[in-house]
């Protein structure tokens, strides 16, 4: 892969690169829309990161079609598909861990103590290896985009992020190689996610700017879907990740729910216009 890469940048190819884990749905194939416009190679990595997941969490059971997922990225025109080992990112006596601090330890991080540490270690390696001139991340794991734009930034990596839309199911929910885990009671109740982030919406569009009255609302909705249990529904400045106590700037709506077994998260992004004559801003929500 690193001299495929390299030969590419040397014959002056702008190079898109797809990190996945696999298990590929139609918001990875709209990455790799997005990448094919703007670079060529293209290049999908395949790889579920062991350092990225907790000791109680699922990287046993994580799903893994290699031969399905090859066939969708051949449909899709990609020109590489890069699926090393474990033993190859991690050979024995590797000892070096990358960590983004203050936005590493909240939220996800939290919950999920070492995760953004596995991310971003494997991350810098996948960027290092095939030397993309453009990376491609979901807005869906919006935490995890803002520590790896961190990272490119103070890192003065070459590899210019790349941040795409949330990709949706007709009745709103988020895309994620997980929803195969639910059941289909699970399934049809996991929709609360984006009932709950579309009353906050209703309720921004409104007038409302006060954080602890829309994050209440959104509890409320997910309350009353009995198979639902909020981990966290918090309002975060875009940039910082730290929580506001009124809507003023860019932010985002962030929340994790369990349903059985499985852990969803979901975000709606938030950026605040400008006010006129003493009245708040208007607001512009996206999904």
């Amino acid at each position: 892969m690193k001299q495929v890469a390299r030969q590419a940048r040397a014959e002056g190819n702008l190079t898109g690169l797809v990190p996945t884990m696999g298990a590929l749905h139609a918001g990875h194939l709209a990455l790799i829309e997005t990448a094919r416009r703007d670079a060529s190679p293209v290049i999908v990595s395949i790889f579920v990161n062991p350092k990225q997941f907790g000791p109680s969490e699922d990287y046993s059971k994580y799903p893994r079609d290699l031969e399905n997922d090859r066939q969708k990225l051949e449909e899709a025109g990609v020109d590489f598909l890069f699926a090393p080992s474990a033993e190859e990112i991690y050979p024995p006596g590797f000892r070096t861990s990358v960590n983004v601090e203050g936005l590493a330890d909240r939220l996800e991080g939290r919950i999920r103590p070492g995760h953004f540490r596995g991310v971003a270690t494997v991350v810098l390696k996948l960027l290092e290896i095939a030397v993309p001139r453009f990376a491609y991340f979901g807005r869906k794991d919006a935490q995890q985009a803002r520590i790896v734009r961190q990272m490119a930034a103070d890192l003065e990596l070459d590899s210019e992020i790349v941040v795409c839309p949330i990709v949706r199911e007709a009745d709103g929910l988020a895309l994620s190689s997980r929803n195969q885990y639910l059941s289909p009671a699970e399934r049809k109740a996991a929709t609360v996610l984006y009932r709950a982030l579309s009353r906050a919406r209703r309720a921004l569009e409104s007038g409302e700017r006060e954080t602890m009255s829309i994050v209440a609302s959104v509890r409320q909705e997910l309350a009353e879907e009995p198979l639902a249990a909020a981990d966290y529904v918090e309002i975060v400045d875009a940039n910082s990740f730290e929580p506001i106590i009124r809507l003023t700037r860019s932010c985002l709506i962030l929340l994790a729910v369990r349903l059985g077994a499985t852990r969803l998260i979901d975000n709606m992004q938030v950026e605040v216009t400008d006010s006129r004559g003493g009245a708040p801003g208007g607001v512009i929500c996206t999904l």
